[in-house]
């Protein structure tokens, strides 16, 4: 009998602490060994000529979240649109694109509480293969919420609650936004905050549709820099005051991450993300003839070419840690994803969010790694080390170690691939990204000691994904720092 149920021989195996050339034994789904050579495996993949990289943890996922009315929908929109991607669909996407676990979202409706959606949102998970965890959406902070469901949802291991402090109907106010901070505080979770000014993007929208802009360019017009520079301001001030650690999501510009560089340097527990779409797309992207520009829209809006310069410093620094994909689709076609309101609705009318889930490690890879901006460490950091020690998923997941999961990706650094929708494997009609040349490309992902894709073909069977429960851990404990000392 073998020692070992895999070996992966000859790679480059890349961690965020170095790059070598070893072998890795799996047993179990699990990284048994790592060493120069490994021969006595029932099974050999031969990575020669191939890095061997963590598979990739994608902790800001939309999939398969439901509306009041059944359907599911995207990152705050309030029409009842439907967001195709299923978990199976979304598992493909994700394996294709070198991901193998995702922290996704259960949404909470206006008036209701959140259990019944954490039990829905759980049996959907199960449906596909990704292994996956949950941030709860708190968008109605009562007491039986945030008193008695949400310690329930944090015993079943549920560890991060997501506020927005923008979007109707799910915007808090400042009052309810540290409501969910003291309880978050309580409980040892993490809060994760979408960070835009509600009042002052409405009243820019009103100002921009009384003029007659209406077109999709506009998107970007009614939510500029300013109004997110002053949400992630105020998101870490409040949060400061009652010591409690937040995750700042899809920072888009230099002025929100210089917010919360100020905070790090103070030694305030906050942490920021970062997108593809925000160091590749650009505002101009939604000033596309007719409806095209609607293929760009998401929250914040993309900025700008020199924008990506100073994200990719911001990301250099360690300001911004994470790189996640914030994938929310709605197919162009059709009449319940972008186009659901009309081919001739209003910029606020047009459901936000675009697909990213198999783009974003090939993208990071080639716009950073293969264009010199960060080295392959740092990639390996942003893109699964990082989120898995944030959400408390490390080190099970996000590491090449023994006693990990068996969870990696086989990349050929020199391959050039070309994006186009077919590549991406999800349920959307288009990508974003559609014709952009990178360098980097994984061939091969592996879930669990589990061969999950190769050469782009998926091979794992629905049903094969696991929740991840998240206990306890360390990186979200408040610091005991609070102003004046009270209620430290």
């Amino acid at each position: 009998m073998s020692t070992y149920d895999i070996a992966i021989r000859g790679g480059q195996v890349a961690t965020s602490f170095g790059v070598t050339r070893c072998d890795i034994g799996i047993k179990d789904g699990r990284i048994a060994a790592i060493a120069e050579s490994i021969t006595d495996a029932a099974q050999v993949i031969d990575a020669g000529g191939l890095l061997v990289l963590p598979g990739g943890v994608d902790s800001h996922c939309h999939i398969e979240e439901t509306s009041r009315g059944g359907y599911t929908m995207s990152d705050g929109e309030p029409q009842v649109t439907v967001n195709e991607e299923s978990f199976v669909t979304a598992s493909a996407s994700a394996f294709a694109g070198g991901t193998t676990s995702v922290v996704c979202f259960i949404p909470q409706w206006k008036g209701f509480g959140v259990w019944e959606r954490y039990v829905d949102a759980r049996k959907r998970g199960e449906t596909g293969m990704l292994d996956f965890a949950f941030h709860q959406i708190i968008s109605d902070p009562t007491e039986a919420v945030l008193k008695q469901e949400v310690p329930k949802l944090v015993a079943e291991g549920v560890r991060s609650l997501k506020v927005f402090l923008t979007y109707e109907p799910l915007h808090l106010s400042d009052a309810e936004y540290i409501k969910v901070l003291l309880t978050a505080r309580e409980h040892g979770c993490l809060v994760t905050v979408h960070c835009e000014n509600y009042d002052a993007i409405g009243w820019r929208t009103r100002a921009l549709l009384d003029a007659g802009l209406t077109g999709p360019k506009y998107h970007a017009w009614s939510r500029p820099r300013v109004v997110e520079r002053e949400a992630t301001h105020r998101a870490i001030a409040l949060a400061e005051l009652v010591d409690q650690p937040i995750q700042v999501f899809h920072v888009s510009c230099e002025d929100a991450a210089e917010e919360i560089a100020r905070a790090q340097a103070r030694g305030v527990k906050v942490w920021g993300e970062t997108c593809p779409q925000y160091v590749t797309l650009t505002a101009a992207d939604m000033d596309r003839p007719g409806f095209e520009g609607a293929k760009f829209m998401c929250s914040p809006s993309p900025r700008d070419t020199a924008e990506h310069g100073r994200i990719w410093e911001m990301i250099r620094r360690g300001t911004l840690d994470v790189v996640s994909s914030d994938h929310c689709g709605f197919s162009y076609e059709g009449t319940k994803g972008k186009g659901s309101s009309g081919r001739n609705a209003s910029f606020e009318k047009i459901p936000n969010g675009i697909p990213g889930l198999a783009a974003r490690l090939p993208i990071i890879f080639s716009e950073g790694v293969s264009k010199g901006r960060i080295s392959i460490e740092k990639f390996v950091e942003l893109t699964s080390t990082n989120p898995a020690r944030l959400m408390g998923l490390y080190p099970r997941k996000g590491a090449i170690q023994p006693g990990a999961d068996a969870d990696l990706a086989l990349w050929d650094p020199a391959k050039k691939v070309t994006i186009t929708n077919a590549l991406m494997q999800h349920a959307i009609d288009y990508t974003p990204y559609e014709g952009l040349e990178v360098t980097g490309w994984p061939v091969t992902t592996i879930r669990r000691g589990e061969v999950v894709m190769r050469d782009g073909k998926v091979q794992a069977e629905p049903g094969t994904g696991r929740f991840l429960p998240r206990g306890p851990y360390e990186m979200v404990k408040p610091r005991g720092i609070t102003p004046e000392g009270f209620g430290a």
